[in-house]
């Protein structure tokens, strides 16, 4: 494993020696002087890896995009990269996606806590860093997620991907909207985390063995950018700095246990607490003081990533012509919502699919 490959020595606990450096170098200058030079350097950081993500997808378009992508893990050799890590396929794993960085990273659990595993390069995804509020935005979510049995995503364009179960129940409740979120292959995507396909396969196979090894919700935390003071510093004026303080307390008892938090919802925002040792990972749920108000908005949730729709609104969409529990039904319903609320018809691309993110 190289040394890219492998988030023991990146970001956060994965900060590069040169970041280190470069941090150390900061500290005795002035506070004004060093808050904008964070701002900037964050600026430049997130410009620059807007631009290769951008240029990525035009290579893509043009038929000359140039695989593996840098930093790639050597997908040919899984078993043996596994082997060197001391885990093995079917054991519980977890992912975490950095967007600024556009770096998708899988932990491994070994002995009661997860261990490094791989970084793999995104491809591409759409949007900006910022969570996403409404169906059609065209942005990639950001959250604590997780992917169960009934998300592994067999139908449409992407068959062998993952559904990472946006909107959960925080999304919900905060009136948020959208569907069919996927980490699937391909390099170019409205709203998902488009990998290579090579990347993809090893994603799919390794959180599909997990699954049928016994582990029932996979973790998946998305993060705007690597959750570091310095550029929580660099974004504090921003409109979602509250959101993104509260997604890296959850980011920093991962680091600090090496267990995935039990993340709740409270009050319309997300509640963090460490998870119990051994813990394989655990559905987003409602606090209790919000079941009263919101247990719909729960039980929607829960049926939605088994596929379902909960009782009250399977009595109020009798009228659809298909099982819910496919994702190309599931599709078509979300037009059909879309076009009654706003009284629009979906638009179709020249490939004849509609989309809907």
């Amino acid at each position: 494993m190289t040394a890219r490959s492998n988030p023991a020595v990146r970001g956060g606990s994965f900060l590069s020696v040169a970041a280190l450096v470069s941090a150390a170098v900061l500290v005795a200058m002035p506070r004004e002087p060093l808050a904008a030079e964070f701002q900037n350097a964050a600026a430049i950081s997130v410009q620059r890896a807007t631009a290769e993500r951008l240029e990525r997808r035009r290579a893509v378009k043009a038929g000359r995009l140039q695989v593996p992508l840098p930093n790639t893990p050597d997908t040919t050799r899984i078993f043996t990269r596994l082997a060197v890590a001391g885990v093995q396929s079917g054991a519980p794993v977890m992912l975490r996606v950095f967007k600024a960085e556009s770096e998708l990273e899988v932990w491994v659990q070994k002995d009661g806590a997860y261990v490094p595993f791989a970084v793999y390069p995104i491809c591409y995804w759409s949007g900006k860093i910022g969570p996403k509020l409404r169906e059609g935005d065209r942005q990639a979510p950001e959250g604590f997620y997780t992917i169960t049995a009934g998300q592994l995503h067999h139908g449409g364009r992407w068959r062998r991907s993952l559904d990472i179960g946006y909107p959960n129940v925080f999304d919900r409740v905060n009136g948020r909207t959208g569907s069919l979120i996927l980490v699937h292959g391909g390099c170019d995507s409205v709203g998902c985390f488009a990998m290579t396909d090579a990347v993809n396969a090893e994603l799919y196979d390794l959180v599909s063995a997990a699954l049928r090894g016994g582990q029932e919700h996979v973790p998946v935390h998305v993060f705007p950018f690597r959750m570091t003071d310095a550029n929580l510093a660099a974004h504090s004026n921003g409109a979602w700095k509250d959101f993104w303080a509260d997604l890296k307390l959850g980011h920093d008892a991962f680091e600090r246990t090496r267990r995935p938090p039990h993340v709740t919802v409270c009050g319309h925002r997300y509640r963090i607490a460490d998870g119990k040792a051994g813990s394989a990972g655990e559905e987003v749920a409602l606090c209790e003081a919000d079941l009263e108000t919101y247990g719909s908005v729960m039980a929607a949730a829960r049926a939605a990533v088994k596929g379902e729709l909960p009782p009250e609104e399977t009595a109020a969409k009798q009228s659809i012509p298909c099982s819910m529990a496919l994702p190309s039904c599931r599709r078509w319903v979300a037009l059909r919502d879309r076009r009654d609320a706003n009284g629009t018809v979906a638009v179709k691309q020249s490939s004849g699919r509609s989309r809907v993110r």
